[in-house]
């Protein structure tokens, strides 16, 4: 079968950058994968990359004659990234890019493409707590979840074109608004995260031997609070207003049981915990729960069902 793309470029190898090409290489989707990266160092190691076919010392060398290009920095690098090396891009070229807040980045990425290429947003739900190119894995995105945030005058074809690019790296797509986007994680992903944060944060201020007695219900909790605080920080400030209504929401929820414990309500409590126990069990299974493909994988539901 062929190809989809003769070369596909991607800016900043981070875990997910990394990860992309290692992943577009092994599933033959560019026949050529190029790379540039900020730091000289890391585009030392990715010369050194089997997946890796050209290092650009520039942005603008690196899309020049692109089909796709993948903008991977901190989410709140992505545009300036962009604006830097639009005018370097082939006619007919493709953007997208992997940032978990996407309202501000797709309407101004959207506003300062040129006649003939198109931006269409992109989020692959496919992070982890660790980072950097030594961390990447060609099979990051199999068994997960992509949000495409194309806007209402978004370029069809493109938009049918990013979600088939998704789909052929082994991930699942859904495709909705980057407003919507927006407060969907900001409950599902960023909260989680500053949940996990406020925990350790409380736990730090206590005896220090109680991490010694930690077992797995604290280290899986707890786990997404070991990520990148750099890559956090700017997820927080672009997503900020959905990200304090979902704060809001988790206050009156702990509000809610705090005064049912307090008031020895413990028939409430029971419901509490019930209702969360029956959330938890109806999730869709994580990747490592699967198997080796041994359980299909569920389809996905409208986001807003």
């Amino acid at each position: 079968m062929a190809k989809m793309f003769d070369k596909a470029t991607v800016l900043a190898p981070g875990l997910l950058g990394a990860s992309l090409g290692m992943a577009i290489k092994s599933r033959e989707v560019a026949d050529i994968v190029s790379i540039w990266a900020r730091r000289p160092e890391t585009r030392v190691k990715c010369e050194k990359q089997s997946w890796v076919d050209r290092v650009f010392d520039t942005p603008e060398a690196a899309v020049a004659d692109a089909d796709i290009v993948l903008v991977c920095p901190l989410v709140e690098a992505i545009y300036p990234l962009i604006k830097q090396c639009v005018s370097s891009l082939r006619s007919g070229a493709l953007v997208t890019d992997v940032g978990s807040a996407k309202s501000l980045v797709c309407r101004h990425a959207d506003a300062v493409m040129p006649e003939g290429t198109d931006f269409v947003g992109s989020h692959p739900m496919a992070g982890s707590e660790k980072s950097g190119l030594e961390n990447a894995s060609a099979d990051l995105f199999e068994y997960r979840t992509c949000l495409v945030t194309p806007l209402l005058d978004s370029n069809p074809k493109a938009v049918e074109t990013v979600v088939r690019f998704w789909t052929e790296l082994g991930m699942e797509v859904a495709t909705l608004s980057p407003e919507d986007h927006d407060e969907i994680v900001a409950y599902i992903s960023h909260l989680p995260h500053l949940v996990a944060t406020a925990l350790s944060t409380l736990l730090s201020s206590k005896n220090p031997r109680w991490r010694n007695f930690a077992g797995n219900g604290l280290r899986d909790t707890t786990r997404i609070a070991a990520g990148d605080t750099k890559m956090w920080k700017a997820i927080i400030a672009q997503n900020r207003d959905e990200i304090l209504r979902a704060l809001t929401a988790f206050e009156r929820e702990v509000g809610e049981i705090k005064s049912a414990i307090s008031n020895q309500d413990y028939f409430e409590v029971l419901n509490y915990l019930e209702r969360g126990k029956h959330y938890r069990q109806r999730m869709r299974p994580d990747r490592d729960e699967l198997g080796q493909g041994i359980v299909p994988f569920p389809r996905l539901a409208n986001p807003e069902s």
